[in-house]
């Protein structure tokens, strides 16, 4: 062995061992040792356990600059260009959990810049839930993976605990949906970045779409998952899906495959207790003997879904703007007096969209509000049908 090779070797040897002390709990960087000199912070309470290995190494993970775009990462950058998304001087937030999904994003990512076709500053966010026993070495092989792309990569892993004794799978899954999104919000502060990127594909959509239909859903709940949306109400922060219009969980294991890269498995993923997984398993595939193509065809009616639902909307404030008064004349939600005259002229597609609108104004959110709710609140503009008060989930009245 020449001795340039036992340095490099005895160099990632180092690398790893400095990544293994970490703990699940810490803040990691990685790539930041060009500037800082530091590779991880280490905050003395978990165990200096040796790694195992995760079968890669730089040589396999790192794209060449002269090499030929990937087929995936070809159509990523068609679709961020499609987005109109930054392509250089930009901040960029990538949530990585270690699945498929969210490496292939990093990974393509990781070649766009290679190859000079991006500029981007990417940080890596995962977030430890604290669900499974196996999380904490998935922290570490998300922080692994992004040391071994090198350059101006860097990863934050936050910690949190939401195994609560008595939460019911929704409740968990929301939970979780909303501590790994204010992790991201967090992320995305600490470094000025104003996007945020999650791995959702074709198949999430579809598995959403049809939950949504299971449960009762309206147009704007078929209309499936946004590719862009503001990361909170309030906030200026984008959250984008660069990989739901056009990639299937297929594609992105394939090109993990293609980069060497031993993706992490949940086997939350296939806990068949949970519906979601249900529907993945056993609707899906139901469905696809019925037309093969069934994931795209529920995108392809999400897409059309969100064209009506935008129309609509667009006219149902028009008509919450024009029946609109100034007082608040005294009602709980704090909103404008309404025209009941004008509301009862306009169709019900529109009147109750419009109404939807209104509570969303005064309450600030739609949580917990179900079409029951709704339909009470159009009743009083009928006082010989309805009663003169609506309740609204959280004790508020109309």
């Amino acid at each position: 062995m020449s001795s340039g090779t036992q340095a490099r070797n005895a160099t990632d040897s180092r690398s790893a061992g400095a990544l293994a002390r970490t703990c699940s709990c810490c803040l990691l960087i990685a790539g930041d040792r060009a500037r800082t000199g530091v590779s991880n912070v280490y905050c003395g309470r978990g165990p200096r356990a040796p790694l195992r290995s995760i079968e890669m190494s730089l040589a396999n993970t790192r794209v060449h600059a002269k090499q030929r775009l990937s087929p995936f990462a070809r159509k990523l950058l068609g679709e961020w260009r499609r987005l109109g998304l930054p392509e250089a001087e930009a901040d960029v937030v990538v949530g990585v959990s270690g699945g498929a999904d969210s490496s292939a994003l990093l990974l393509a990512f990781e070649e766009l810049i290679t190859s000079g076709k991006l500029s981007l500053k990417i940080t890596v966010a995962h977030l430890d839930h604290g669900l499974r026993k196996a999380s904490r070495a998935d922290a570490r092989w998300v922080a692994q993976l992004v040391e071994s792309l090198g350059g101006d990569f860097k990863v934050l892993v936050g910690k949190g605990n939401l195994r609560k004794p008595g939460s019911g799978e929704r409740n968990l899954e929301q939970a979780a949906r909303a501590a790994r999104y204010d992790f991201f919000q967090k992320v995305a502060k600490k470094t000025s970045a104003k996007i945020v990127l999650t791995a959702h594909t074709l198949d999430d959509q579809a598995e959403t779409i049809l939950m949504r239909l299971l449960r009762g859903s309206a147009a704007e709940g078929l209309s499936g998952i946004p590719c862009t949306r503001h990361l909170t109400a309030t906030s200026h922060i984008q959250l984008v899906r660069p990989l739901l219009s056009w990639a299937h969980r297929r594609d992105t294991e394939d090109y993990c495959r293609a980069r060497k890269v031993d993706f992490r498995a949940d086997e939350m993923n296939d806990d068949e207790a949970f519906s979601r997984v249900r529907v993945r398993k056993q609707l899906l595939p139901l469905l696809k003997s019925f037309n093969p193509k069934i994931v795209e065809a529920l995108s392809r009616t999400a897409a059309l879904l969100v064209e009506d639902v935008e129309a609509l909307s667009t006219a149902a404030n028009e008509l919450l703007r024009n029946s609109s008064h100034d007082s608040a004349n005294g009602n709980e939600t704090k909103s404008p007096a309404l025209s009941v005259d004008i509301l009862l002229a306009a169709p019900v597609a529109l009147r109750r969209r419009a109404l939807r609108a209104w509570i969303l104004g005064g309450r600030g959110d739609l949580r917990r509000l179900e079409m029951v709710h709704l339909l009470a609140v159009e009743k009083l503009l009928d006082g010989g049908r309805g009663g003169r008060v609506a309740e609204l989930p959280g004790g508020m009245k109309v």
